[in-house]
């Protein structure tokens, strides 16, 4: 019986969709030929040229036994090897020796080479395949990552993107097995050609059991991979800087290890399975090859002794027949494992051909600069997929131009919702979002993205120098250190970098040896100063200062106020104190729009914000 909890393989991939998954080796040729065409074409130089050497080492092979058979049988044979290099009986057995130690070393010098092409090709392609998968991802919805569906689709497609370079290789290898087989068959062709019908006789059932066991191979890897993604989740949770203290303090060790072993029995146990049943069949199916050889090899044993065959053409047909027994077992065992391979391509393709739903307009209308009459909510309203109830809906107010606009609300109002509209991350469901009178999706979305700059609550931290966590607001002007330093100023930031030993150069973050931890507030004013950097037209602080205390938050937002003259500008925070500089304040209640007004005009009318400004208040007193 199956464990439990196991998931639902799906129904093994038939023959013919193993085989029409074939459709994916032309762009994948593509791909390569575009990583380096000089490598590629070095690549099929070689091995065109290695592929023909097994069979004339093996011909010289026969011709050198050939050779000393007839020498043996020849009267007048000197007695020592002074008398048969004096004599010129051996010339020509001392050229065929020479000619076959030279295929010998070039056989192996062109193996080294091959390697060496292959190794830096799929070095090369592993580089391009991962900016391209980096390059698509980044054109993705913002929803996207949000879906778990689309995670396991982009897991899948960051393995292939690092993981199928082995198919390049085994492309050209088997293109390079070809031609050797076509010139053994040759030779086999005018002794015996019936040979080639009962080798592939006898390997035709291998070929399937790999076939099927390849398709059984994919679909267990396709079906669990959120159990893999849970995997390495764990594994990173149990031993990660990020997750350190509250997995020491609440003594996790035990449960996260616990919840590792248990999910990865289930791999080995599935993996064991499928591996015992492939062996078992395997070896049965081989068999069959081996039986089809040593019939060969007896009818050519006969023959010889019939006086059919010389001994050099016994060594030669032997050789070539069980060489090309070898190479067909592989060839079609190959292409098996190729259409196996050529099924996780579709992971990878697949992936690329996911669409955004938010891009820019055929013809954008040009960003006002500067904003003039601002932005306006008409009836918006954003449910994230697959969730019941509605984050937004019926919103409808005004954010004028040049004024500083705050949101307040209880957990899950919809404040960051109402954020990612703003910056198109989300586009509505419901109603539409005007911009100096015209919808946003008119706008380019790049230049309305330049002119927005927005630091969440969950803030990326880089763990790079000080001086480019800054940048990464505006990360073209990375080299502009007044701008960084400008922008440090802003936000406070620069007293703690004015602490760190290489200053603006030192790395901050523990996850390299020579970079600095900083608190969680000293990580906010850091944060904060990317929004400076940016020099947006519209500024967003969506809860950023969480991790500091209240006189440094009102410090930032004292400043930002300031800072933030001349631009529209939006802040997030539960701190009443904070709140109150804004101009006016937008009040969210189950995704909608509950009251709006100065702080004043708010305590006044004694709805949710002059209560919850009241219980702020008492902890206070």
């Amino acid at each position: 019986m199956p464990p439990p909890n196991a998931p639902q393989l799906p129904a093994p991939r038939s023959f013919r969709e193993r085989v029409g998954a074939l459709r994916n080796l032309p762009p994948f040729l593509a791909l390569v030929w575009q990583t380096s065409p000089r490598l590629t074409v070095a690549t099929l130089a070689l091995r065109l040229a290695r592929a023909l050497l097994p069979v004339a080492t093996l011909y010289v092979g026969k011709l050198i036994i050939d050779e000393v058979l007839l020498q043996a049988r020849t009267p007048g044979a000197p007695a020592t090897l002074g008398g048969w290099l004096a004599s010129g009986r051996i010339d020509r057995l001392l050229w065929l020796l020479a000619a076959e130690f030279g295929l010998a070393v070039l056989s192996d010098v062109l193996g080294r080479v091959v390697s060496l092409v292959d190794s830096l090709m799929a070095e090369r392609f592993s580089t391009t395949t991962s900016i391209r998968l980096m390059e698509h991802a980044a054109t993705l919805d913002l929803e996207d990552f949000e879906d778990s569906e689309l995670q396991d689709r982009l897991e899948r497609a960051r393995r292939q993107a690092s993981g199928r370079m082995s198919l390049m290789s085994q492309l050209f290898g088997q293109a390079q097995d070809v031609i050797t087989i076509a010139s053994f068959a040759v030779g086999l062709m005018a002794y015996a050609p019936w040979l080639i019908a009962l080798l592939l006789v006898a390997l035709v059932p291998a070929f399937l059991g790999e076939a099927h066991f390849n398709a059984r191979s994919y679909a267990l890897l396709w079906a669990r991979t959120p159990e893999q993604r849970e995997l390495d989740y764990v594994r990173q949770t149990g031993a990660s800087v990020e997750t350190a203290k509250e997995v020491k303090i609440f003594g996790l060790h035990a449960f996260l290890i616990d919840r590792y072993r248990v999910l990865a029995a289930g791999f080995y146990e599935a993996n064991r399975r499928l591996a015992t049943r492939r062996a078992a069949w395997g070896g049965a199916l081989t068999a069959l090859g081996t039986a089809g050889y040593y019939v060969a090899y007896g009818f050519l044993a006969w023959r010889t002794l019939a006086g059919h065959f010389s001994i050099g053409d016994l060594t030669f047909l032997a050789g070539s027949f069980r060489r090309l027994r070898t190479l067909l077992e592989g060839l079609l065992s190959g292409f098996s494992s190729m259409a196996g391979q050529a099924l996780y391509l579709d992971d990878l393709f697949s992936f690329f051909t996911i669409a955004p739903e938010i891009h820019s307009p055929p013809n954008p209308r040009p960003f006002p600069t500067p904003i003039r009459e601002g932005f306006v909510f008409e009836d918006v309203g954003f449910i994230y997929p697959g969730a019941e109830r509605w984050a937004v809906r019926h919103l409808n107010f005004t954010l004028r131009a040049d004024e500083v606009l705050a949101l307040v609300g209880e957990n899950g109002a919809g404040k960051t919702t109402l954020v990612k509209l703003l910056a198109r991350l989300y586009d509505p469901d419901e109603g539409r979002i005007l911009l100096d009178g015209h919808d946003l999706r008119e706008y380019d979305l790049d230049e309305l993205r330049a002119n927005v700059g927005v630091i969440f609550q969950d803030f990326v931290r880089y763990h790079l120098t000080a001086a480019d966590n800054i940048a990464v607001g505006r990360i073209e002007a990375r080299h502009d250190r007044a701008r960084v330093q400008d922008a440090a100023e802003r936000s406070l930031a620069d007293e703690v970098i004015r602490r760190l030993p290489e200053g603006y150069d030192q790395i901050i973050g523990k996850r390299f040896r020579s970079g600095v931890e900083l608190s969680g507030g000293e990580w906010q004013k850091v944060a904060i100063a990317r929004a400076y950097m940016r020099d947006a037209q519209l500024l967003i602080l969506d809860e950023p200062t969480a991790a500091l205390d209240a006189r440094a938050e009102f410090e930032v937002f004292e400043r930002f106020k300031e800072l933030s003259a001349g631009k529209t500008a939006v802040l997030i925070s539960h701190r009443f104190s904070s709140v109150r500089m804004a101009d006016r304040i937008l009040v969210l209640a189950d995704g909608t729009v509950e009251a709006m007004g100065t702080h004043e005009e708010l305590l006044q009318q004694r709805g949710r914000y002059a209560e919850l400004f009241e219980l702020q208040a008492a902890g206070y007193r």
